[in-house]
């Protein structure tokens, strides 16, 4: 076979052509965009600062290879690594990902956009440093909007886990996107690269769920940013693309992974995702269950201003969207934290016994307490097809709980309706100071009060920040 490059003479499939002339051309506007970013960067990087404290997570974090060192490398926030920009992807992805604790969008299809950080941060961190560009935090923010809006528009309508896969192929085909146009590819080598993100055997949705739910699911999108990186890479020298990825027959995506159907897409490429994503602030709970957990807050106060307790609970009753009942309705043993964390009844249980629901609540020590499993099984999820409507209107994008609990002398507490959680646009002024404040508290888990001065005083103005070098933003996190 020749060494020269190989190029197909068919056209590449036209959602792959609206993805990368998106990704490559669009010039974003939305200044609702650009400061939602920049807080949910903060954010996110806030969250991969909360995972170091835990040692299933930094086991997995530094060079592949122990020892290897590597000249003006990415750095990793929160540790004193340099990694190559593949391995520095997967380490951000890992950290910003391992709680769950980063932004959502929920959709036909769920996932957590932010997670393309992983990838964004080390391509711009190494172009930087290795004096190919000097990208700008501005230039960060706007590859972050367009990640976002690739993930987030082809969730909208078309449900992968409805076919057993996992979103976290949305993560490695929208950061492809995005590094490429960062690496300034040109047009064919963006189109090969996404079209070899499609080509990939795909993560399958099983390490989310009964039986086999684990700690895959805290690694998985760090591994889809490192391999986006890896295609870029290779497209860039020459590989050449699969054009018709998704629609060759027998042997495309939509025939072998998709049951036979095509994508179907709610609108255009534009900002809407960014302007529109959640903010997971309240509770450290997969965000289906956001508003029950609120409801479960009230009503524990309830019970606490009223001489009740859990043990005087007879039965719960939530009223929810399909999305949750799918997702997160578990009855049966709980393996581990990440088992836990996606138990709807686990995520109410905790609060209305302690009033409280941290990260280290989802740890072996407080699940071993017998009165959690002992409620759980007291509470019973029912569909309410109003909320499940709601939750896909793109104008209210819901996501509401309702909570009933009757007592085991025959009373019955109000039903506590929470429709939309703190985070969402139509709570975003409510939950921006909170957002702050958590980004404030995960800074000190790690650094210093002087590096944490010098870290606000520059990441908290966003005027400021915008003109920022990205491997100088970079830089402030570095572990002294």
């Amino acid at each position: 076979m020749s060494s020269h490059t190989l190029k197909s003479n068919q056209p590449y499939d036209q959602e792959i052509q609206d993805i990368v002339d998106y990704a490559l051309n669009y010039e974003v506007k939305s200044e609702l965009a650009y400061k939602t970013a920049w807080s949910g960067m903060l954010d996110t990087i806030g969250c991969g600062l909360e995972s170091l404290e835990y040692a299933a997570c930094t086991k997995l974090l530094g060079p592949l290879v122990p020892g290897t060192k590597v000249e003006n490398g990415v750095r990793v926030p929160g540790t004193n690594y340099e990694l190559d920009v593949v391995q520095g992807a997967f380490n951000i992805g890992v950290a910003i990902r391992w709680l769950d604790f980063n932004d959502t969008w929920l959709a036909a299809e769920w996932g957590h956009p932010s997670d393309n950080l992983g990838a964004i941060l080390a391509v711009a961190d190494w172009l930087n440093r290795s004096g190919a560009k000097k990208l700008t935090v501005k230039d960060v923010l706007t590859a972050m909007i367009k990640a976002h809006e690739i993930q987030g528009c082809i969730a909208l309508e078309n449900s992968f886990n409805k076919v057993g896969l996992d979103h976290v192929i949305l993560v490695k085909v929208a950061s492809t996107a995005v590094v490429c146009q960062m690496m300034s590819l040109d047009r064919e080598q963006t189109l090969a690269a996404v079209s070899l993100a499609w080509v990939d055997g795909q993560s399958l949705r099983t390490y989310r769920h009964y039986p086999n739910a684990g700690s895959r699911k805290s690694w998985a999108a760090g591994d889809a940013t490192s391999r986006a990186i890896r295609l870029a890479l290779m497209a860039k020298v020459g590989e050449m693309g699969v054009p018709s990825v998704l629609t060759a027959k027998t042997w495309g995506f939509y025939d072998v992974s998709f049951k036979g159907n095509s994508f179907k897409f709610q609108r255009p490429y534009g900002s809407y995702v960014m302007e529109n994503v959640l903010w997971k602030i309240s509770f450290p709970a997969e965000f289906h269950s956001q508003t029950a957990c609120e409801a479960a807050f009230t009503l524990h106060g309830w019970m606490k201003a009223n001489g009740k307790s859990s043990d005087d609970i007879k039965s719960v009753t939530i009223r929810t969207h399909e999305a949750c009942v799918r997702i997160i309705d578990k009855k049966g043993p709980l393996n581990n934290p990440a088992d836990r964390d996606h138990c709807i009844q686990y995520m109410v249980a905790v609060p209305l016994i302690f009033g409280r629901l941290t990260a280290k609540d989802y740890e072996d020590e407080i699940a071993a307490d017998p009165r959690i499993d002992a409620l759980r099984e007291k509470i019973t999820c029912v569909e309410d097809t109003n909320f499940t409507a709601d939750y896909h209107d793109p104008e209210k994008r819901s996501i509401a709980n309702a909570m009933t609990i009757e007592f085991n002398d025959g009373t019955k507490t109000d039903e506590i309706v929470v429709e939309y959680p703190v985070g969402h646009k139509r709570r975003r002024e409510e939950g921006l100071p909170l957002l702050v404040d958590k980004y404030k508290t995960n800074l000190r888990r790690v650094f210093d009060e002087a590096q944490v001065s010098k870290i606000e005083a520059a990441t908290l103005n966003y005027d400021q920040l915008l003109a920022m070098p990205a491997d100088e933003f970079l830089s402030l996190f570095v572990k002294n």
